[in-house]
């Protein structure tokens, strides 16, 4: 499901209005210090009687009173410090398909400060934020703050590091799963965020900045908040005007009862800092991400081929309709589920399996979450009535990621520094490949020599590989250079590399 682009204007000389994820992780060159971290409880149990009590302030005034919360829950916030994977310095105005590209990446060339095979520019470090949510040492955090790291390094309160996995990620939500090896942690309690109301009190503990365990307060702005632009469609924020700074990213929001609403996630800002909007992702959404990702190691969504655009005034008084709402269908995918199910162009979507579609932008949310294969009954308003129609729902495919990463029974051929798999013959189709050899991450000779984790290996020396048998025996016959075949977006390429011991 796609929807139009959206424009935003803006009057007189004013400001560009950026949406950031300004709670990212932030530089490590800041100069900034971490603050003594405070000391804290175990888990409460679900039981525990509520954490937040009215203080008074002025004549007959009560606030409420944070601290109980922080206390208990503060613990299971922790710091998320990462360390990006090295990027070797491309020559200036050179296509990387030009012949001499690898030898001046490699050995170096005039104005390129540090070139050579051994000049690559720094790993990128940064921080950002995260809560446990199982003993066992399950950690939910952004997707934003864990993409492309090569080292995830988890802090707790009390000054404990553990080295962290990435258990999987998913970008259109922004949301990872990571795990670290440790027993009998402190855990935030889950809440409802169909329970919050615009106006109610939530609280942020997070690292901006680095300084751990920050906490800031606010209230809540909005609900069911869609953002325009990129894959933000799948995610109906809660909006706040809790202060959220670079490194607040990944960490949790609160309501008055300890339970976590949501993660937060991004801001809207003149300046790159906080200017008083700020969006979480809901909890429950975020919940379901990780139950996927454990699982499976990806995460299933419905689509039924449609595009759609808002429905405004003019829309609704066009199509007879009593009051703008629900999403207008602009075109239907041939051969799609909506197509085989009746759904028309110029059909308005006012709910799916009795749940409204108020505005275009809930529909995606909606049918992603309806299990692929599964019937939905869709509302729609078509020549001034309501006539309900049935679509099977498909799964949706990623077009960057036709094949997804799973950390099932991966295979490490060491000397090229490859972590391969074998696709199934369902990951072969969607792919449209030949291969089966699967390149799940990258290290050493193999990055060196430009080998990406997505590329699917070919052959080797000239020989075709087959399965994991076939390479790990053709890299055991190969001298101290092995020239792999891979095929990358479509086109097949070669790169040499020279093998370690």
């Amino acid at each position: 499901m796609s929807t139009q682009p959206l424009a935003r204007r803006a009057a007189g000389a004013a400001l560009a209005v950026f949406l950031f994820t300004a709670c990212s992780p932030q530089s490590s060159t800041a100069a900034a210090q971490s603050a003594e971290p405070a000391q804290g409880t175990a888990a409460a149990t679900a039981a525990a009687p509520p954490v937040v009590t009215p203080a008074a302030a002025g004549q007959g005034l009560a606030l409420p009173d944070f601290a109980g919360l922080v206390e208990r829950f503060g613990p299971a916030v922790v710091n998320v410090s990462i360390v990006g994977k090295r990027e070797a310095p491309a020559a200036p105005g050179m296509s990387p398909d030009d012949p001499l590209y690898e030898f001046f990446r490699r050995f170096g060339m005039p104005g390129i400060p540090g070139g050579g095979q051994r000049g690559n520019r720094p790993p990128a470090r940064g921080e950002g934020s995260g809560f446990i949510v199982s003993a066992d040492g399950y950690i939910l955090t952004n997707a934003h703050v864990v993409n492309d790291a090569a080292e995830v390094t988890v802090r707790m309160t009390d000054r404990r590091e553990y080295t962290a996995k990435v258990v999987g990620l998913d970008q259109r939500t922004d949301v990872a799963v990571l795990k670290i090896e440790a027993t009998q942690l402190p855990v935030v309690r889950i809440g409802n965020p169909a329970k919050l109301r615009p106006g109610q009190w939530v609280v942020a503990i997070g690292s901006p900045f680095g300084f751990d365990n920050s906490v800031t307060a606010g209230i809540v702005s909005a609900t069911a908040r869609d953002l325009p632009g990129g894959d933000s469609n799948y995610v109906p924020f809660i909006q706040t005007d809790v202060a959220v700074n670079p490194g607040n990213s990944g960490g949790p929001l609160f309501n008055l009862d300890g339970e976590v609403v949501g993660i937060n996630s991004q801001i809207y800002s003149r300046t790159g800092g906080y200017m008083g909007l700020s969006f979480a992702i809901p909890i429950d959404l975020a919940s379901d991400i990780k139950d996927q990702l454990v699982r499976t190691g990806r995460v299933s969504r419905g689509r039924i081929g449609v595009s759609i655009q808002e429905v405004n005034a003019q829309f609704a008084e066009s199509f007879g309709l009593e009051r703008p709402r629900g999403a207008l269908v602009g075109s239907v995918e041939s051969g799609g589920p909506a197509d085989k199910g009746g759904v028309k162009a110029g059909d308005i979507i006012l709910s799916v399996n009795g749940r409204p579609v108020e505005r275009s932008a809930e529909l995606p949310t909606i049918i992603a979450a309806v299990r692929p294969g599964a019937d939905a009954t869709l509302e729609v308003w078509r020549e001034r009535s309501i006539r309900k129609l049935t679509v099977r729902v498909a799964e949706l495919k990623e077009e960057s990621e036709k094949v997804a990463a799973t950390p099932d029974k991966p295979a490490d051929a060491d000397r090229l520094g490859l972590v391969v798999r074998e696709l199934s013959a369902d990951e072969q189709r969607s792919a449209e490949t030949t291969g089966s050899i699967y390149v799940e991450r990258v290290d050493g000779p193999a990055e060196e020599a430009g080998v990406r984790p997505g590329d699917i290996i070919l052959g080797v020396n000239g020989r075709s590989v087959k399965a994991l048998k076939d390479l790990r025996e053709a890299v055991a016959k190969a001298g101290k250079t092995v020239a792999l075949l891979v095929q990358r977006e479509g086109v097949q390429i070669f790169l040499p590399i020279r093998a370690g011991g």
